[in-house]
């Protein structure tokens, strides 16, 4: 499907939006570009895109919901305790990508995570940060300025799998940065 055609239900997407897939559908309706605050959410969504490099998103999307559970719903305080065992036990659950260093990443990404919480305050804090609270509108970019320099700025505090491809999918999906098409019914906005 082009970026230019409509819709059954009348409107314009973003040509990368899957048809076929109402997952898709409302991720792209309901998160992708929305600004978001919360915490856990963008604990979530970056363990989500660091399993993401690679792989398309439409694969990790398919699997959120076994991420949730594999992962604790995305709790911050039980993620920074798994030990050697519940990594193994992750390498095993064929509801997720069975990656042990992504496992182990998201691991030692939700502890890093944890520090930046208590250096700002909130993640979303440091986020933020980067743009003055402000949502950056571009499109058809892999990656940024910004992108690279929130990486560099991870890496060096110790995360892993965050390259600056995977950072720009990252401040997409926190609504950073808004990257809906021209043609799409949610160009410039903040759903």
């Amino acid at each position: 499907m082009t970026a230019h055609q409509t819709w059954p239900d009348g409107r314009c997407r973003c040509h990368w939006a899957n048809p076929r897939n109402d997952r898709y559908i409302k991720y792209h309706d309901t998160e992708w570009g929305v600004p978001t605050y919360d915490d856990t959410k963008l604990f979530e969504m970056l363990v989500l895109e660091t399993f993401q490099a690679g792989l398309s998103w439409e694969c990790i999307l398919n699997r959120r919901d076994a991420f949730r559970r594999a992962f604790d719903n995305f709790n911050l305080g039980r993620v920074c305790k798994y030990d050697a065992e519940k990594l193994a036990q992750l390498k095993q659950d064929s509801g997720i990508i069975r990656n042990g260093p992504k496992i182990a990443a998201a691991v030692n990404n939700a502890r890093v995570f944890l520090e930046i919480q208590r250096e700002f305050g909130t993640f979303a804090k440091y986020l933020w940060h980067w743009t003055d609270g402000r949502t950056i509108y571009e499109y058809d970019r892999t990656r940024s300025e910004l992108s690279d320099a929130v990486s560099t700025d991870l890496r060096r505090r110790g995360m892993r799998f965050v390259g600056s491809t995977t950072i720009y999918a990252y401040l997409q999906s926190a609504g950073v940065i808004n990257s809906h098409m021209p043609t799409c019914y949610l160009y410039h906005c903040d759903a």
